[in-house]
């Protein structure tokens, strides 16, 4: 034990979608009482989340320490090279060295529970265990061995999301099943020998999308069973914290963080259908099933959750405009969404060049273009919907710039998610 309490040793809790006003409203409010104790020996900091602020991106922000035309990864979808059809990218699509890569080169072992973005895991010194969009316990764990010891906790990668969207009581179900999961490889994977610890709650977000409105509405018939979630979560950050402190000593080498931030949805946003009334986006058919049915007229076009390609002649198969073109329809498109309005609304908050959020020699293969909304309105990338404007059966969406870290550390101003490894990698390497 004396040996432990001198080594140093670094933990991460990733809280998926946790806003900083949440916990620190939750927190003031003592729903979160045990977080509350130990993150008064440090700070709560208010963070930006990646662009778009989605959890694919965010969370290989912070794992990579880069951006995506460094890492290579712009959404949970991404086009095929020289082609209109969608793929889904996955860990092996990571082009650039993550956080425990970094600390296995210089001699460290990391665990890492329930990272989204992760899979299939990939090899490490140590223990993975992918989160969220891991669909195959099996491909999920690194080394192959654990994933007997899993399979006896009855691990539980992630929420029924379907099933949870049409049913609350699914929802309830599997979130304790979830949280009950992290608990178990927490006991089971503590007791291991490692350098760095990290263990992210997707729970939060699940939660958030459904029923966003319950947690701040006493009324709401749910708001007790969402606060109830929160202190049990409460529980969990709670005892995380007591066995770093017993074991190193102080919390310093303790991080809190979250990926993007939440809020209230109002509205859904088609941006190819907006594109479509322009007359900017043109398909063969009045039914569309994929952007590979575009006509060659086409100007431009968006993908999942807010980026919009140029439809670029030689980049892209039908493409119609020219490089040097490129700049005049990015500053058009730009202005048009900057003035686009609902029921006298502005919708759009900031429309980015693709440099201007991007930096390193992928930045090429994102989009032109990256809008940010303004609270409410969500922004989509659906070909198949007609109306720009839409209702949704979620209550909450992701938010740009109230995502949030907690560190005893000193950290940048204006901070950014992809930061903050350098911070955690410099506690544990100084």
């Amino acid at each position: 034990m004396l040996f432990r309490k001198r080594q140093k040793r670094v933990a991460v809790i990733g809280l998926d979608g946790v806003p900083y006003s949440l916990v620190a409203s939750f927190c003031q409010q003592g729903i979160l009482p045990q977080t509350a104790a130990f993150m008064a020996a440090g700070r709560l900091h208010q963070m930006r989340a990646s662009l778009p602020e989605i959890s694919a991106v965010s969370w290989t922000d912070f794992m990579t320490g880069t951006n995506s035309g460094t890492h290579g990864i712009f959404g949970f979808t991404d086009l095929k090279a020289n082609s209109y059809d969608l793929r889904f990218p996955n860990f092996y699509d990571v082009r650039t060295p993550t956080i425990w890569e970094r600390l296995n080169h210089a001699g460290k072992k990391c665990v890492v529970i329930n990272q989204p973005a992760t899979y299939p895991a990939r090899p490490l010194k140590g223990v993975l265990i992918s989160g969220f969009v891991a669909i195959d316990l099996a491909k999920a764990v690194y080394p192959p061995k654990e994933l007997e010891r899993l399979k006896k906790l009855n691990y539980v990668i992630d929420v029924d999301t379907a099933a949870a969207r049409a049913d609350h009581n699914i929802l309830w179900a599997d979130l304790k099943k979830t949280l009950e999961s992290r608990w178990k490889a927490l006991e089971l994977y503590w007791k291991e020998d490692w350098d760095y610890f990290e263990l992210v709650i997707t729970g939060t977000d699940r939660l958030h999308h459904y029923l966003w409105k319950a947690g701040f509405d006493p009324n709401h018939p749910e708001h007790e069973a969402f606060l109830n979630y929160y202190r049990e979560l409460d529980g969990l950050i709670g005892h995380i914290a007591k066995l770093f402190e017993a074991e190193t000593g102080d919390l310093s080498g303790l991080f809190l963080l979250s990926d993007h931030g939440f809020g209230e949805l109002k509205k859904e946003v088609y941006l190819n259908a907006w594109l479509k009334e322009l007359g900017l986006l043109r398909f063969s058919t009045s039914e569309p099933a994929s952007l590979s049915e575009l006509q060659e007229s086409s100007v431009a076009f968006a993908l999942d959750p807010s980026r919009i390609y140029l439809n670029l002649r030689g980049k892209f198969p039908k493409g119609k405009v020219a490089p040097s073109e490129r700049n005049r329809w990015r500053e058009e498109i730009k202005q048009a969404l900057l003035e686009l309005t609902y029921s006298g609304e502005k919708v759009i908050r900031q429309v980015y060049y693709a440099e201007e959020v991007y930096s390193g020699p992928l930045t090429s293969c994102g989009p032109d273009l990256i809008a940010l909304p303004f609270p409410r309105f969500d922004l989509k990338g659906s070909v198949k919907k007609n109306q720009v404007f839409l209702d949704s059966d979620l209550e909450g969406m992701h938010t740009y710039d109230d995502a949030f870290f907690w560190t005893t550390q000193e950290v940048p101003a204006d901070l950014k998610i992809a930061e903050c490894s350098q911070i955690v990698i410099n506690r544990l390497l100084q």
